[in-house]
């Protein structure tokens, strides 16, 4: 959940608008190094640190940090995060953790104490965004307004009762945005394939999820599919290989695809074709609407 802030940092505001932090419109952002290891101690990396230069004040340091369940260690881990990077940059250090259950999320917040004899030498007061403070965003207008806060959201509350009614409403304004940018409406697609996992959110994802591949390795089902398919027509060649990856993503889906259907896809030789029936492969609510946009549809 912390890399989406890495790759969108405009979710920024908004979060800290959230937790009551002030942060004006106009900030730069840029990504630090997460290594926090010293010469020999044991290996220690925050999830993401980014350097936030806001227009009114001072730059500071964001330590970001995905925690899905309770863990003791992490009280001295967080503290020895922020004193590292405050020495290390002479920067101002903030740390949020980023929560997808309320428990955790309650505990995530400290404050965590390092003391002893009734006095306390260092306090740790971490950020929290969690289910607690996190909108749910069911309305499609909002969702499309600040997609990264709606995706981010939705990791959130990965396990309430509202996840299908937020799903809903991003599929539809990713479906919007997939005319004119497909690769973040994909990427943002993935992104939640990733995060939801099996959560009942991540169940529901399934069946609307897209084919743009921003997590290599990871095993989704788009990636499946359409390796799958390409490995089989790799011998055949690259149109073949992009027809049966095709067929597989329609299939993922859970999509019938007919005899007749079948045939045009695998028949066709055009490579700009194919790769204009891949895209639309996505997020088509028939398999013979792949066809609807071409000279000559399907009928």
């Amino acid at each position: 959940m912390h890399r989406i802030f890495q790759e969108r940092p405009e979710i920024l505001n908004p979060v800290f608008g959230v937790l009551g932090v002030s942060l004006p419109q106009k900030a730069t952002v840029d990504a630090v190094a997460t290594d926090v290891t010293e010469a020999r101690p044991l290996e220690r990396r925050v999830d993401t640190v980014l350097r936030v230069g806001p227009s009114d004040g001072e730059d500071f340091l964001l330590a970001i940090e995905s925690q899905s369940k309770k863990d003791p260690n992490k009280q001295s881990s967080w503290a020895y995060y922020v004193a590292y990077l405050q020495a290390k940059y002479n920067l101002p250090v903030l740390l949020l953790v980023v929560c997808q259950d309320q428990s955790t999320a309650k505990w995530a917040a400290g404050p965590f104490d390092c003391g002893t004899r009734g006095w306390t030498a260092q306090r740790t007061y971490p950020l929290v965004a969690g289910p607690h403070n996190l909108p749910m965003i069911t309305d499609t207008r909002t969702a499309a307004k600040n997609l990264p806060l709606a995706v981010l959201s939705a990791m959130a509350h990965a396990r309430t009762t509202d996840i299908d009614a937020i799903l809903v409403s991003i599929d539809r304004a990713l479906q919007e945005l997939w005319a004119t940018d497909p690769e973040t409406a994909g990427y943002f697609y993935e992104c939640l394939e990733v995060n939801l996992g099996d959560s009942p959110g991540g169940k529901k994802w399934k069946e609307i999820m897209s084919f743009v591949t921003y997590f290599p390795g990871r095993g989704t089902v788009r990636e499946t599919a359409y390796l799958e398919g390409r490995a089989e027509g790799k011998a055949e060649g690259r149109a073949e290989g992009e027809a049966k990856g095709i067929v597989r993503v329609l299939e993922a889906r859970g999509l019938s695809v007919t005899d007749s259907v079948r045939e045009r896809i695998t028949g066709c030789t055009d490579l700009t074709l194919l790769d204009a029936w891949l895209h639309r492969s996505a997020t088509v609510a028939r398999a013979e609407d792949l066809f609807a946009d071409d000279a000559g549809a399907f009928e």
